[in-house]
């Protein structure tokens, strides 16, 4: 890098991993994994610079509303603090920034669009100081009239959150102040509603949910004597916050310098910017290493959340089963600022007919600007909202015939060859009715009789147990079924790619393999598998991981499932380049005297070059020896996808489709509401398990994050306010050790041929099923028909 101070402690470096011997298939142990567990691992809000300000941002107390006046004067005259920016003192024309759409002022200019927007910065010498710098800002607001919901959004005379929008996005939309508008139009819905022995219908409201990583946002911006920056910062996709950055300091890409720190959790929450901007501009103002970290107050305003939703749907089947058509829409609250809205648009109209043959569909998905809080990606990206929705739709179906409700989604379940609602075919497995068969054929919990257990029974098995809230009365159990089908990767004609650089070099006459992305690790495992890869492409057993950085070629963001089949492809063919220079040079070295150069197929294995028949021909570090290192840097791209029409939805919009199904059984105390998921078994299709300890540990996270929003999850906004209410750990309640059931995980490896190894994206697909089956087995328990998340004591009592 080009920058001549010192590095700042608990900067990253090379990770080895010697002690581990396993390539792909195997479950090789993490190489931060005890470092983590023992509390010595490094994240980003541990970063330390000897000379470092610290960095404080101002947020609205408002949700909508026009600045009359800023006054910074107080603030600017407390001792210890060094700077004080507000939108006039942005450095660069570009003062907007964005992922789809660039909408979102780095500091309001003028007005506040929602509750928490960021309107000044402070730079002080310590952080206690800089926090109160920040609240003797004193700013003048005029409230502005509020929209909050769909109807106050799309009326006729509505306040626009955006006036005079200029984007690719706002052609198609019949108000300004939808982001973005997909219909999905298949053959005749009127015409199938004819042959329709039932329908149902159903309305659905899915609350907003908040990723809850547990390492807040934070990071350090180190300006250089070149006029560049230096940034360390806890992420999820280094080139696109460079892409956003760079801009609104006012430098070219190669000046801002960007190195991922340790991560605490991301789940989507991390793939907009936060602080990163904050810090820079602190950092280039007083000339000193400024860094942000935000409490977790902050963090719930600091960062987009899952969109929250009004889903309609109407289904229609024959009565032997048989699904006629499907009409829906869905309507997605995307907040102040546009973030990732409109490819959340375009999963969940895409998506959302489940994995379900159906011919004839009427879908239209939307997302609005609203005054509330901005919202973006979180795992399952739109699916999730749609699969809550269909799958309650098949259990009032199956109720209504008469059917099982497993056998009436077989009955009905897409399989290889199917063809989705957008036109395209799903030409790799898809075991939908496998999955589901699984999952119900295995052995249910075993009954707990309660009321007849007497004195002795351990009550902190029941629903609310450890407050000793009941002794079994009234508690009920129920069994609940639900399966979803999620995209891998980036869709509807996005570049898709990932780069990755492998260097092959000698090391105290071992070989040693470098393996350099920008992929971030935010605990998915991605540096485990790209060792198991380099090991397994090039028979060597020292492999070393790279810092992420931006001196490396873009990984794409560690989302959308995408990482191990994206960067994982990279890692995969720039390793084949490499062995194949190897071989190359053992050839020109050898091949005169040993005829199998020539004529085998030649492998990399234990640090040798071996034909396909076990005979050795040479040890790597003799045929390297005296080269120069070999230095390989490639791209990996997916086959092309399209963009969804915008009229009909039809397109081949989609990578790789990956499926997941879940059974729920829980215990429901029907007189206080409360509620116990006993288990939640689930079966998932991953193509190839690269990492099986690592697989089962995705999926059961996942389902640990539906089972969150199916029962406890939600961030409360005032809808007379537009203000956050909980925004905390105290008020916004996730799932701790106690809630989390038992989580038995059954996976297939039915190949994708279209995939390197065969392998399926596969961390998403778990959260989509997860809370619709725990939402079933309520259901079950109840009678009641449960259309919102999270589901709170008063829906099951009847005292709302």
């Amino acid at each position: 890098m080009a920058n001549t101070r010192t590095a700042p402690s608990g900067t990253p470096t090379n990770v080895s991993q010697k002690h581990n011997k396993g390539g792909i298939g195997e479950s090789t142990l993490r190489p931060d994994g005890t470092l983590k567990v023992t509390g010595e691992f490094a994240y980003s809000s541990d970063m330390w610079h000897e000379d470092m300000l610290w960095g404080q941002t101002l947020r609205s107390t408002v949700a909508h509303a026009e600045i009359v006046s800023i006054d910074i004067s107080e603030a600017l005259a407390m001792p210890g603090v060094y700077s004080v920016l507000t939108y006039d003192d942005l450095p660069a024309e570009m003062k907007n920034y964005g992922l789809e759409i660039q909408d979102t002022p780095v500091l309001a200019n003028g007005r506040v669009r929602h509750h928490g927007e960021p309107v000044a910065l402070v730079a002080a010498d310590h952080p206690e100081t800089a926090r109160r710098a920040a609240a003797k800002i004193k700013i003048e607001y005029r409230e502005l009239p509020l929209v909050t919901d769909e109807a106050s959004a799309l009326a006729a005379d509505a306040p626009l959150i955006h006036e005079g929008r200029d984007d690719h996005h706002a052609g198609h939309v019949p108000h300004p102040n939808i982001v973005h508008r997909q219909p999905i139009i298949r053959g005749n819905v009127e015409e199938a509603r004819k042959r329709a022995d039932v329908i149902v219908e159903g309305e659905y409201t899915f609350g907003m949910q908040d990723q809850a990583f547990l390492g807040p946002e934070s990071g350090l911006a180190v300006p250089s004597e070149d006029g560049g920056v230096d940034l360390y910062v806890a992420t999820q996709w280094l080139h696109s916050d460079l892409k956003q950055i760079a801009p609104v300091l006012g430098l070219p890409e190669e000046k801002v310098r960007m190195t991922l720190s340790g991560v605490g959790g991301a789940f989507g929450g991390r793939e907009d910017i936060s602080m990163q901007i904050h810090a820079c501009l602190l950092a280039l103002a007083t000339n000193k290493p400024v860094k942000i970290v935000y409490n977790r107050f902050e963090s719930f305003f600091g960062h987009v959340h899952r969109h929250p939703a009004k889903l309609y749907y109407e289904h229609g089947a024959t009565k032997d089963g048989k699904l006629t058509h499907m009409k829906c829409k869905i309507v997605l609250d995307g907040g102040a600022y546009a973030s990732a809205s409109p490819a959340v648009v375009g999963n969940a109209s895409s998506l959302s007919v489940g994995p379900y043959v159906i011919d004839d569909v009427d879908i239209e998905a939307v997302a609005l600007y609203t005054n509330n809080p901005p919202c973006g990606a979180m795992r399952g990206f739109g699916a999730v909202q749609a699969c809550f929705a269909y799958e309650a739709q098949m259990d009032k179906l199956a109720a209504k015939l008469g059917m099982d409700p497993v056998e009436f989604r077989q009955l009905n379940a897409m399989e290889q060859g199917t063809i989705m609602p957008t036109g395209q075919v799903v030409d790799s497995p898809a075991p939908v009715a496998e999955l589901l068969r699984r999952v119900k054929a295995r052995p249910l919990p075993p009954e707990r009789q309660w009321e007849t257990a007497g004195e002795g029974a351990d009550v902190r098995a029941l629903p609310g147990g450890l407050s000793n809230t009941t002794h079994g009365e009234g508690v009920v159990r129920g069994v609940g079924y639900a399966v979803g089908i999620k995209n891998v990767g980036f869709s509807e004609g996005f570049d898709d790619y990932s780069t990755a650089r492998v260097v092959m070099s000698v090391v105290n006459g071992e070989p040693v393999a470098m393996v350099h992305t920008a992929m971030a690790e935010v605990g998915q495992g991605g540096v485990t598998v790209h060792a198991q890869i380099a090991r397994t492409e090039l028979g060597v057993t020292n492999v070393t991981i790279h810092p992420a950085d931006t001196q490396v070629g873009s990984a794409g963001s560690t989302s959308a499932s995408r990482q191990t089949y994206m960067t994982g492809g990279a890692v995969k063919n720039t390793c084949e380049a490499v062995r194949e220079a190897v071989l190359e040079i053992g050839r020109r070295k050898n091949g005169s005297y040993h005829p199998a150069w020539a004529t085998a197929e030649l492998l990399l294995e234990g640090g040798k070059v071996v034909t396909d028949g076990g005979e050795v021909l040479a040890e790597i570090a003799d045929i390297l020896d005296g080269e120069d290192d070999i230095d390989i840097e490639l791209e990996f791209r997916h086959r092309p996808t399209v963009a969804f029409d915008l009229v009909t939805g039809q397109g081949d919009g989609h990578v790789q489709y990956t499926f997941a199904a879940h059974r729920a059984v829980v215990e429901v105390d029907t007189e206080l509401g409360l509620v116990k998921v006993v288990e939640l078994a689930t079966a998932q299709d991953v193509g190839k398990a690269l990492n099986p300890l690592s697989v089962v540990g995705q999926i059961q996270g996942g389902t640990t994050q539906g089972l969150g929003v199916a029962v406890m999850e939600e961030i409360i906004v005032d809808p007379k306010t537009a203000k956050v209410r909980n925004p905390s750990f105290t008020d916004y309640l996730i799932p701790t050790i106690l809630d989390t059931p038992s989580i038995p995980v059954d996976y297939l490896e039915l190949a994708d041929p279209n995939a390197p190894y065969g392998l399926r994206g596969l961390g998403e697909a778990p959260t989509l099923s997860s809370t619709p089956a725990v939402l079933a087995a309520i259901r079950q328990a109840t009678g009641l028909e449960l259309n919102k998340t999270p589901i709170r004591p008063e829906a099951l009592t009847g005292t709302l």
